[in-house]
């Protein structure tokens, strides 16, 4: 994504569109409890987008049950989809990645995952909404 498609919001007006949950995953660097997040077992088909912003970030093709009690993807729906970062919080290092569009908190990639890519992106559901290929839209 190009910095033109950039979406930025004070920290009020992000509050005022967020549930509490996703304000604290997307905004807040936060995260869910494993294995309770809405869209952990789904499988319908469709797309994953952001919540913050409605950007498309994961396909439910590349979607697999990676036993990590989060919802695992082998790679983003397009290149500049997802954004990473270095993260050094709790003690750890580990790559964070974030919605290309908005900067919000997605989770993390981690190189445990498997074919074609390697790659286990590990998402929270408060961080997504769900577009089925029916048109339906739910929020994680």
């Amino acid at each position: 994504m190009s910095e033109d498609d950039a979406v930025t919001k004070s920290e009020a007006e992000w509050r005022a569109q967020l549930t509490p949950t996703q304000f604290a995953v997307v905004r807040g660097k936060g995260t869910e409890r494993a294995f309770t997040g809405k869209f952990n077992g789904k499988k319908d088909g469709g797309v994953y987008e952001c919540v913050a912003c409605g950007a498309p970030l994961f396909a439910s093709g590349d979607k697999y049950d990676s036993g990590s009690g989060w919802p695992s993807y082998v790679r983003p729906v397009a290149g500049g989809a997802v954004a990473e970062e270095s993260d050094t919080s709790h003690g750890m290092r580990r790559t964070e990645i974030l919605c290309g569009r908005c900067g919000g908190h997605l989770g993390h990639v981690f190189p445990d995952g498997p074919a074609p890519t390697g790659l286990r992106y590990c998402v929270n559901s408060a961080s997504l909404r769900f577009r089925g290929d029916d048109g339906e839209v739910e929020e994680g």
